[in-house]
């Protein structure tokens, strides 16, 4: 079982002493490669590991149509996991790079080529980057309702940075290519 943290406590790092809020993160998976609800379950697992970080929800599971993909792409399965963590956004950014290299994640030069993990980071408190490695909020994650909808199943009164309640955003979008998987569970160690 997995504590939820006071957000209002302020962590001290023990090698620094630096003083780091704790703040409200927003991942979101996909796999539509190999052993597709393994993968999911392993990236639950690994960042429920990640010191620092505590896994305070996870989503139901959607099969979802690939969007943007190569025409030959299979389904996604995808979920939001939503946690509370006092590591800085790059490297929470770090460590989401490391758990889809941990599931043979192949980078490609071919926009959304079929994967066998993906790690998003979508909010991370009230943190903007437009870096090239990271960007914050996700630039398109208000376009795509496998991140919206499995995003307010978790957290119903979720708010989009600077955008407003998710729920507002959901509705425009186009919602016909994903499917609630009854049948799969995600579960937090």
């Amino acid at each position: 079982m997995t504590e939820t943290p006071n957000p209002h406590i302020i962590d001290a790092d023990t090698l620094t002493g630096e003083m780091r809020p704790i703040r409200r993160a927003v991942l979101a998976l996909g796999s539509n490669l190999g052993e597709r609800m393994a993968s999911l379950q392993g990236a639950v697992d690994a960042i429920a590991d990640t010191p620092d970080v505590w896994v305070t929800g996870v989503s139901p599971v959607y099969e979802t149509e690939p969007v943007d993909s190569p025409a030959d792409a299979d389904k996604y399965l995808n979920a939001v996991v939503l946690i509370d963590t006092t590591l800085a956004a790059s490297r929470l950014m770090d460590r989401a790079l490391a758990i889809e290299d941990a599931f043979d994640r192949e980078r490609s030069e071919v926009h959304n080529a079929p994967r066998t993990l993906d790690v998003d980071l979508i909010v991370v408190g009230d943190r903007r980057s437009d870096d090239e490695s990271l960007r914050l909020p996700h630039p398109r994650a208000t376009e795509r309702a496998f991140v919206l909808k499995p995003w307010l199943d978790v957290d119903p009164g979720a708010e989009f940075p600077d955008l407003g309640p998710v729920s507002d955003l959901l509705e425009k979008t186009d919602q016909s290519g994903i499917v609630l998987r009854e049948d799969l569970v995600l579960e937090v160690q």
